[in-house]
């Protein structure tokens, strides 16, 4: 009897019990929305197709199609390892023969504030880490509006990184999809109409995602057009020597901004220079007044580091270091970087050569006046899903393509699928 009475109890407080939870028995995360899929990279992988091409991939691919690891990487990587060095952290601003390099890499020898010593840099992880890193210090200090203007298009994670930063993000004119070039009247009409002291992001060469980068005329007009506004410009360089070959003339309108007095930041990537995709090697650095502001800046730089990752990973930026400061190694890796480039430019040119010989009625001269990894073929969404379901070409609906995937190989049947959509 009192036994049947406990199960009976047992079962009541039992039913009770999964009331009271079920109410609660939602998990936390229920109302998380599914994001969109990358759809390049798996209707490729689904293509059974054995002559498919990737168009879409943000990496450098050797004439093959395949991964590259430039020599100089492996040279400077077994001296690392040979090394023996120890494992301890960096400090929070990272390896310091590094971040040296790469300043004197960007700025140039001859630069003023690398002359003078006032440039606050800090290693980060990558370029988009060094993008991070700059929202959040502009953010935090720049005394004007907390509005960074963007080109039209950019990049697409300059949007989501400089918005999580704490930035509100407006656009300006830059892609003339009429030309399949530069609005630069829109451009500088834009840059004029910015409210005074506005953030203004510039790509320095070989822009992402089209490929249409200022001439050298038009980048000393746009330099005169942001001191006219006394706007803060902020450089993105991320494909230093592979956009022309030369890492001097990729520096170009950074260099030429400082010498007409402005004072800018700049984020850099060597990832795509490098090969150094997979060990984020980049730094973020700002350009100041004097010595004695360089060391307020590069603390509160160390501040924002801390808790985001407290300190940036070795090995990558070790490697990085021995071919920015090996003179044989460094000459061999800017031979490297300008056959990689000379391989894009190449590519570009058999791509626009194939077409003419179809006897395609278009310009295709955009396709060799653009400059970089990407380029901005002027094809419409439509077109891309014919080149995709019919020929089993992929790449972005709006027409981008990465050159990297354009080979010897595939550069005919790649004409032949782009002439067939286009007419």
């Amino acid at each position: 009897m009192i036994a049947s009475s406990r199960t009976a109890v047992c079962r009541a407080a039992k039913k009770q019990f999964s009331a009271k939870t079920g109410a609660r028995a939602v998990s936390a995360w229920a109302k998380v929305p599914q994001g969109p899929p990358v759809s390049i990279t798996e209707a490729y992988k689904a293509d059974s197709n054995p002559e498919k091409i990737n168009l879409g991939v943000g990496a450098y691919r050797d004439d093959k199609g395949k991964p590259f690891v430039l020599p100089s990487v492996r040279a400077a990587e077994k001296k690392v390892v040979e090394s023996t060095l120890d494992k301890e952290y960096a400090g929070i601003t990272g390896v310091p023969t590094f971040t040296k390099a790469a300043a004197l890499l960007a700025y140039g020898p001859d630069s003023a504030p690398i002359k003078e010593d006032r440039v606050a840099i800090t290693q980060s992880i990558s370029g988009t880490g060094a993008l991070r890193i700059g929202g959040a210090f502009l953010e935090r200090f720049y005394p004007g509006a907390k509005t960074i203007y963007i080109p039209t298009p950019s990049w697409a994670n300059h949007n989501a990184v400089f918005k999580d930063s704490g930035l509100k993000v407006e656009k300006y004119r830059y892609y003339n999809k009429d030309t399949i070039g530069l609005d630069f009247d829109g451009m500088v009409a834009d840059i004029k109409a910015m409210p005074k002291g506005s953030i203004i992001l510039l790509h320095a060469c070989a822009h992402n995602p089209t490929g249409v980068d200022p001439t050298e005329e038009q980048w000393v007009a746009i330099a005169e057009a942001v001191k006219e506004g006394d706007h803060y410009p902020f450089f993105d360089m991320a494909y230093q020597g592979f956009a022309s070959g030369d890492t001097n003339k990729d520096a170009f309108a950074l260099r030429h901004f400082i010498k007409e007095g402005l004072r800018p930041c700049l984020s850099q990537s060597f990832a795509k220079n490098m090969g150094l995709y997979g060990e984020r090697v980049g730094a973020f650095s700002v350009v100041c007044e004097s010595g004695e502001e360089k060391k307020r800046v590069d603390s509160q730089i160390k501040i924002l580091v801390r808790p985001l990752y407290s300190n940036p990973p070795i090995h990558g930026a070790r490697i990085a270091s021995e071919i920015l400061n090996d003179p044989a190694l460094n000459k061999q890796w800017l031979g490297e970087v300008k056959d990689m480039a000379d391989r894009i430019i190449t590519m570009r040119a058999l791509l626009k050569e194939n077409l003419e010989k179809l006897g395609s009625k278009h310009d295709w001269s955009h396709i060799t006046s653009q400059i970089g990894m990407f380029a901005y073929t002027g094809l419409k969404a439509e077109q891309m899903d014919v080149l995709a379901k019919e020929h089993s070409v992929y790449a972005t609906k709006d027409g981008r393509i990465s050159v990297a995937g354009i080979t010897t190989g595939n550069v005919k049947r790649l004409a032949e699928a782009i002439y067939k959509v286009t007419g």
